[in-house]
């Protein structure tokens, strides 16, 4: 798959480049609070993993101020609020805030009441220990956002389906984003980021990058991810392909793995699709190794990136026949993710006077760097 440069933004080579650290709970210094906010957005329709959740939170709130912006319904937003009291800020969405993405309004909401520059974002199936928190903590001291390296455990097979993806991501060039760290300061100044788009996490990273602001995607820097159940991969499979309309390099590529592989059938040389299959496995391998990832990626994951590839093939056709039908997951054919190109006329404008976009932080906002967007 082609490489797509404005996905990733501007990275600091020391950052990204820097050798593989063993994230260790028990090499981090001695017990202390990060200046540092973590912000959960949620929203959820049951609560299977309330009590494992919890516990998370519970050792999470030792080491930094957690804000659960809380979208549930009712009834859960209450179990919710009994469970976590005295751990963590909990609060519901600002009903001043508006959007079509479920996550961004609780990104948005959270984000507006951290009391600390730094805030790491995360949904509720990722897992960061102290060590990581306090490695994003140090990229931030000189970038304004950090993407770290998701990896699952345990790892049941919807998992290792998955790690195909990541290992074949992180060998072209990295991941698609996930948990994000950001500089409050930087994302008020901005505006935010336009909560109606479906993949609201790409979105972010370009708005950065429109405004100018540095971005770290360090690849050795590893946080751990629950895996998904067999409901939810079944779920996201079209939904994920549909998300790389956003990314026109990697939609094409996947497009053309049924075609290709057709043409290899139809010739009756099948050898030139396990040669191919051979090609996709070693380049998985590279992922893995990448920034001493053999540590966290177990080394049979690689098989799973051939599997990976295919069904990602079937899953692009299946994505631009929604699109063409019905205009997509939402049927009103809004945008996946807006380019870093129409971000950046976005910012470019505002007027020094306006509002900021989707926060509404009570103060004037801070005039748009154009500096920054001549860069």
């Amino acid at each position: 798959m082609a490489f797509d440069p404005e996905e990733y933004g501007r990275r600091l080579p020391a950052a990204d480049d820097a050798p593989f650290v063993h994230l260790d709970p028990g090499s981090a210094p001695a017990p202390g609070r990060l200046p540092l906010a973590y912000v959960l957005p949620l929203r959820v329709a049951a609560d299977s993993g309330l009590a494992e959740l919890t516990g998370y939170l519970r050792e999470l709130s030792r080491w930094v101020d957690v804000i659960v912006v809380d979208g549930s319904p009712p009834e859960l937003f209450a179990r919710h609020a009994a469970a976590w009291r005295g751990l963590v800020r909990h609060v519901p969405l600002d009903p001043a805030l508006h959007g079509r993405n479920g996550t961004v309004p609780g990104v948005l909401t959270g984000v507006a009441l951290a009391r600390h520059e730094h805030v790491v974002i995360a949904g509720a199936d990722v897992r960061y220990d102290r060590a990581a928190l306090r490695a994003v903590h140090g990229l931030l001291d000189r970038v304004d956002l950090v993407r770290p390296q998701h990896h699952f455990d345990p790892l049941p097979w919807p998992a290792w389906w998955d790690t195909g993806r990541m290992l074949l991501h992180r060998a072209l060039g990295g991941d698609r984003p996930g948990s994000l760290g950001v500089r409050r300061s930087t994302f008020l100044a901005m505006g935010g980021y336009d909560p109606d788009v479906l993949f609201g996490s790409l979105e972010l990273v370009r708005t950065v990058r429109a405004y100018g602001a540095a971005a770290a995607a360090p690849a050795w820097l590893y946080v751990r991810r629950r895996p998904p159940t067999v409901a939810r991969l079944r779920r996201q499979r079209v939904r994920q392909a549909y998300d790389e309309l956003a990314r026109p390099g990697w939609l094409v590529a996947a497009l053309a793995v049924l075609p290709v592989a057709a043409v290899a059938l139809a010739a009756r040389r099948p050898g030139l699709l396990l040669r191919a299959g051979v090609a996709t496995v070693a380049v998985a391998e590279l992922g893995r190794r990448r920034a001493g990832g053999a540590r966290v990626f177990s080394a049979h994951t690689v098989l799973a990136a051939p599997v990976w590839l295919l069904e990602r093939g079937v899953c692009a056709w299946l994505a631009v026949g929604r699109r063409l039908r019905d205009g997509g997951p939402g049927a009103d054919a809004r945008p996946v993710a807006h380019s870093t190109r129409a971000l950046r006329r976005r910012l470019a404008e505002r007027r020094p006077d306006d509002l900021v976009l989707w926060v509404q932080t009570g103060a004037a906002p801070a005039p748009v760097r154009t500096d920054r967007l001549a860069r």
